[in-house]
């Protein structure tokens, strides 16, 4: 299994905007997706801003191509998260996951 992990920011104002997207329209679409496995949203205020984690996992760096493209650590943000985003890693960062318990 492999773990996709991506990080943003957004304004006060509008983190409750990105995260209703995130988990209204981008993780609802990538469960239809062969090969993911399930998805988490981190969420922690920084310095007047709020810090998103997004954690998607998939069965193989083959089924992450489905969403991502060729090149799987291109981060994929679409229009709408992006408009409630101050910043955002442009990029993914993949793991291997080596042990996990029940």
């Amino acid at each position: 299994m492999i773990v996709r992990l991506w990080r943003g920011q957004a304004p006060t104002a509008t983190a409750s905007d990105y995260q209703k997207h995130a988990t209204e329209t981008v993780f609802p679409a990538l469960g239809r997706l062969a090969g993911h496995r399930g998805a988490w949203l981190l969420r922690r205020d920084v310095q007047g801003q709020c810090e998103f984690v997004a954690v998607t996992l998939w069965d193989s760096l083959d089924s992450i191509k489905a969403f991502a493209g060729d090149d799987v650590s291109t981060a994929i943000v679409e229009p709408e998260g992006r408009a409630a985003l101050s910043s955002f890693d442009d990029f993914a960062t993949h793991y291997e996951v080596a042990f996990k318990t029940a």
